[in-house]
């Protein structure tokens, strides 16, 4: 895998950096910097419910798709190579048919809540479920129907973003943790009272 820099800082864009005067900041946070997934990076995309895709058409134009699964249906299959089902969906194969002419992808994973993303750049491959069980066993998600074919991705570069304007979401599962204690105090407190007017009706 390679330095995330090295990779996007084209001479063009090295060129604004030297004029904004970011250019020596970047080649600081960029020098020590490991170049495989790490126990953080695996972390982060296990718990991810979706990404964000980007890929080029044979015309040149960008296209961006939106995957989304529980937790986990972003799969780490070694320090530097993830993978995914693909499903039956609107069968329009935009993605898949750019990944014909050009395999390199772009990733962005976002956890909302802690504003923090993860930018990554790889080289995209898909192939039918049947050509390919054991790893189409490996990717499948209980509950999400039948795989038809499975996309694997092997990384070459990755970087964490800077939190600036995320702006923080939540979803249902992440707003029941964060009003389950308020949720659990009311529940008893409800009890407490119920017990309270049944003491009070056989006093009665």
């Amino acid at each position: 895998m390679e330095r995330y820099d090295a990779l996007m800082f084209t001479p063009g864009v090295r060129a604004l950096q030297e004029a904004d005067g970011s250019a020596e900041m970047y080649a600081r946070n960029y020098g020590p910097r490991t170049h495989a997934l790490n126990a953080d990076e695996v972390a982060f995309v296990a718990q991810r419910t979706s990404f964000y895709m980007a890929s080029v058409s044979e015309t040149g134009w960008p296209y961006v798709q939106h995957r989304g699964g529980p937790a986990g249906f972003l799969k780490v299959l070694d320090d530097h190579t993830l993978a995914f089902a693909d499903y039956r969906g609107n069968r329009q194969h935009i993605s898949e048919g750019n990944l014909a002419s050009d395999n390199r992808v772009s990733l962005f994973l976002m956890d909302y809540p802690r504003k923090a993303r993860l930018k990554m750049q790889g080289h995209a491959t898909v192939v039918r479920a049947e050509d390919a069980p054991a790893l189409a066993a490996r990717v499948a998600v209980d509950g999400q129907g039948r795989v038809e074919r499975v996309v694997t991705i092997a990384l070459a570069a990755f970087d964490w973003n800077c939190p600036q304007f995320i702006t923080p979401r939540f979803d249902a599962a992440e707003i029941a943790q964060l009003v389950a204690p308020e949720l659990d105090r009311q529940q008893a407190r409800i009890a407490e009272l119920e017990a309270e007017i049944a003491r009070l009706k056989g006093q009665g």
